[in-house]
């Protein structure tokens, strides 16, 4: 018997769940449509991968009581891409119950860095981009919630002067392909401001990052806080950028009081 139509069907069901993945995100990534629309094709291609991948398994199971060979590898290939897509969605879905449900992330919760340029470019219906401590996070507040997410995540000091730490910061933000909006040196406040956006790859999502810079003796206090501009949850993404803009500056540091020394 040739290949029946049902095991052909469970394999295209597969790849199109497969597809409807990066399509919706890319989609909105591209501006094709809104990302609450890309969040649409995610959930049809969840529903459909669920589907390819029972319906290929009991297909599976089938074919060896018939003995029907032929709809072995339509089925199994469908099962296993239908799985797969099925993975890949819990994947998400677990980096986003491993954090708190939070999206405003900063190093200083008493005083957090303000935006300024940002402030207009974020558009109306954006998250609020100021940093209310006390604002509840389910049984918590938003400074709580993110302490014990990230206790790491703290006012550093360094010890290189103000300009030298305006520089660093604005080469890392580079580095990191972060958009300048913003950069402002007040030397006789002794404070130097940096704004930048970045946009995910997947969906396009913007997010907001001000880096402030303040004198401290013969050092620099450095402080950072990250700001998306739509959802709930960030899935860590602003905490990861924190903390990999501080790890690269103080790798610049210490590269810079090496070469200093030699």
């Amino acid at each position: 018997m040739g290949n029946m139509w049902w095991s052909k069907t469970i394999l295209i069901g597969a790849v199109v769940a497969a597809v409807l993945l990066p399509l919706g995100a890319l989609g909105s990534r591209f501006g094709l449509w809104p990302f609450t629309t890309g969040f649409v094709f995610l959930g049809a291609g969840a529903v459909v991968a669920v589907a390819a991948t029972l319906l290929g398994i009991v297909g599976l199971i089938f074919a060896a009581a018939r003995s029907l060979g032929s709809e072995f590898a339509p089925l199994g290939l469908g099962a296993a891409v239908g799985a797969l897509t099925l993975a890949v969605l819990f994947v998400q879905y677990n980096a986003a119950r491993s954090v708190p449900p939070i999206h405003n992330i900063t190093t200083d919760t008493a005083d957090p860095p303000a935006f300024d340029a940002v402030v207009p470019l974020r558009g109306e219906g954006a998250n609020p981009h100021e940093y209310d401590a006390e604002q509840p996070v389910g049984t918590r507040t938003l400074a709580l919630a993110q302490r014990e997410a990230w206790p790491e995540l703290a006012t550093k000091r360094f010890a290189v002067d103000l300009d030298g730490a305006t520089e660093r910061a604005l080469a890392i933000v580079d580095a990191m392909g972060l958009e300048l909006v913003n950069a402002k040196l007040d030397a006789p406040k002794g404070e130097s401001i940096i704004e930048v956006t970045d946009t995910t790859f997947w969906f396009g999502f913007k997010d907001d990052m001000v880096v402030r810079l303040r004198t401290d003796g013969d050092g620099t206090l450095v402080d950072a806080r990250s700001v998306s501009r739509v959802g709930q949850s960030d899935l860590g993404l602003n905490a990861r950028r924190i903390l990999t803009f501080l790890a690269q500056f103080e790798a610049a540091v210490e590269q810079g009081a090496g070469a200093a020394a030699g």
